[in-house]
């Protein structure tokens, strides 16, 4: 197994060692925190107040989106014409 040796800061270093787990080495808590996760594993975080101001938000959000796409649309629109 081929190793690299990497330069962190004491606080990068010290953040790293809280999420160790007991008898895993860094590389082995490095793989762990770095794995991506399913989105399903995070059904359900949200409850409540906090969920629906989350809901709300992006919903909020997409109405903007949308708005904004399509005043630029018919800038396009208009401009194409003239």
């Amino acid at each position: 197994m081929s190793v690299k040796t990497i330069t962190v800061t004491e606080s990068a270093y010290s953040a790293l060692k809280s999420m160790k787990e007991p008898g895993e080495s860094f590389s082995e808590t490095i793989l762990r925190v770095a794995k991506r996760r399913p989105l399903s594993d995070f059904y359900g975080i949200l409850r409540g107040e906090s969920g629906e101001r989350f809901e709300k938000a992006v919903w909020e959000a997409r109405r903007r989106h949308e708005e904004d796409h399509r005043v630029r649309r018919e800038r396009v629109v208009r401009e194409l014409k003239e």
